[in-house]
């Protein structure tokens, strides 16, 4: 069985425990009255041989619960009601938003107002160019001076 130079180990065989069937005891059987007596019925089929046995009743599912009907007045009602919150929560909405486009353009008059004052503060603050000290414009002076005195 091995090869003549693999060493040979020694082989053990398990054998499997049989399990006892299991011991079934029957029951006993009580015969039980139907609530009814059952009708009997006979089919004649077609090679002239008559099958005689119990007709089995077919299984009648629940009958459905009729569910009340729905007034109108009811679903007016709840149909108003929504209709009610929905023009609130729109109301809400349209406030909201008319609150935010008033805060938006206060900040844009604020902001030009801003940009038109400090321009206006640059052109006042800087004066024409002058880098300092006094400018005195003699021709003006001889003139208003000879203009007034003359």
């Amino acid at each position: 069985m091995y090869p003549d130079h693999t060493p040979q180990r020694a082989v053990e065989v398990h054998q499997p425990t049989p399990i006892p069937p299991p011991v079934v005891h029957p029951a006993p059987v009580v015969p039980v009255q139907p609530g009814s007596v059952p009708t009997v019925a006979s089919i004649v089929l077609p090679d002239g041989r008559v099958v005689t046995g119990y007709a089995i009743d077919t299984v009648r599912p629940e009958p459905v619960a009729v569910k009340p009907p729905v007034s109108r007045a009811a679903v007016n009602v709840a149909l108003g009601g929504v209709g009610f919150l929905a023009v609130c929560g729109g109301l809400l909405l349209l406030t909201s938003f008319i609150a935010a486009l008033t805060a938006f353009i206060t900040q844009l008059i604020t902001l030009a107002a801003v940009i038109f004052g400090g321009w206006i503060a640059v052109q006042v603050l800087s004066g024409s160019g002058h880098k300092g000290g006094t400018t005195v414009n003699i021709r003006r002076a001889v003139f208003k001076r000879n203009h007034f005195h003359g």
